[in-house]
């Protein structure tokens, strides 16, 4: 006779285990400590099983019954139910283990190994920390398109439209890294390829009329603030490394008397080592602030500590307090005056003078077979650009 919830609460436990039966194998199973067990006797595969359901009364007699007609279900088709049961608790505690917010520290730890930059770590963690408010918890296996997608439009309405857009690519890398570590089969960011309002680009600030050049380099020599800072702009002029790579850049790096300095690998935007030749007028430079230096490893420690480079901001400070607004001039756009004005010249190759940027070719065919340094035509045409500039003083 089938069960009744009332007969199902009454049930007293006895000395011993006590099955009251519903049918279909489902019984409900009273301990003699009081506790009432759901189970489901079954045969598979000519075997005899057993299924535990749940408990009375967290699970109530209706769903007990839901849940034998699933098992039936399951039978029929030939897969054990223990065995999906099993699965299930697999799942969920794998779920429970690979949330977005721990596989994103796994990719992030990834990043360190592989030896990306520092700025670059504290971008991705920062982008990271943006998307854990509302994904952190979640499951990587169980993010959609549409959970990515309000996490990005919340940033895209607050104005933040390129940070909108890397946001978008830190997820995908996350999500790209669980699928390969076999925790995520899809990528929910794929979808949302054209979803987001594109940004304007924004180039940095650069003179490239020459007068006005000329304008600038009168203003820098005759800097007066912390000597660092003037020689800092000297050289980006002269150089025209990207501003991070020179803040940071150490003593050892500098050979003065081969003319020429090695950024290490670590150090550089592309992860590979980049020589730069220094002109006669480089090394002037360098050799009186050398002479200046306490013993320091860094060319340009912080006012605050020998221990640190100077700050991000230092230069670009100096070009405002010389009266450069910065939609006029940035200190990474000497490297934008660069690039224009040897291009304009006509006397370099396009090869020669990304090289000398620190560029790598974008076309992979090309790279593969495009390995050279162009050393000799690169130191020809930095003893050049450095004689363009002084000339460039008088105009």
């Amino acid at each position: 006779m089938p069960l009744t919830d009332a007969k199902v609460r009454n049930a007293k436990p006895d000395a011993k285990p006590t099955k009251f039966s519903d049918g279909g194998g489902l019984h409900v199973l009273v301990t003699p400590g009081g506790s009432k067990l759901w189970r489901l006797a079954y045969r598979h595969a000519g075997k005899q099983k057993t299924l535990a359901l749940g408990g009375y009364p967290a699970t109530s007699l209706e769903k007990a019954r839901e849940a034998r007609a699933e098992a039936k279900r399951l039978i029929a088709e030939g897969i054990d139910p223990s065995d999906r049961k099993r699965e299930a608790k697999l799942r969920a505690q794998s779920n429970a283990e690979n949330t977005f917010d721990a596989v994103g520290m796994e990719y992030l730890q990834k990043l360190e190994k592989e030896g990306r930059a520092p700025v670059t770590l504290d971008k991705v963690r920062w982008l990271l920390g943006m998307a854990n408010e509302k994904l952190g918890n979640r499951p990587v296996a169980e993010i959609s398109s549409a959970e990515v997608l309000e996490v990005l439009k919340r940033v895209e309405q607050r104005g933040h439209l390129e940070t909108a857009r890397r946001l978008r690519s830190t997820v995908g890398s996350v999500m790209r890294y669980a699928i390969a570590t076999a925790r995520a089969e899809n990528d929910p960011t794929v979808a949302l390829r054209g979803a987001l309002v594109a940004p304007k680009v924004k180039h940095r600030a650069a003179i490239t009329d020459r007068k006005a050049l000329g304008g600038l380099l009168r203003a820098i020599d005759g800097f007066d603030g912390q000597i660092t800072t003037r020689v800092g702009l000297q050289l980006l002029a002269l150089l025209f490394p990207r501003p991070g790579e020179l803040r940071a850049a150490e003593w050892p790096e500098f050979d003065l008397g081969a003319g020429v300095w090695i950024i290490p690998a670590a150090r550089t935007k592309m992860r590979r080592e980049h020589r730069v030749p220094l002109t006669e007028q480089a090394v002037v430079i360098l050799r009186d602030l050398k002479d200046l230096s306490l013993n320091t490893v860094l060319v340009f420690p912080s006012v605050r500590s020998s221990q640190r480079c100077m700050s991000e901001n230092t230069l670009n400070a100096a070009l405002r307090r010389l009266g450069y607004g910065k939609d006029e001039v940035t200190s990474h756009g000497f490297r934008a005056t660069a690039s224009t004005l040897l291009n304009e010249s006509g006397k370099w190759a396009p090869d020669v003078i990304e090289r000398q940027l620190g560029h790598i070719e974008v076309n992979d065919v090309r790279r593969a077979y495009a390995r050279g340094e162009h050393w000799n035509d690169r130191v020809a045409m930095m003893a050049w650009w450095a004689d363009f500039l002084d000339n460039t003083r008088s105009l």
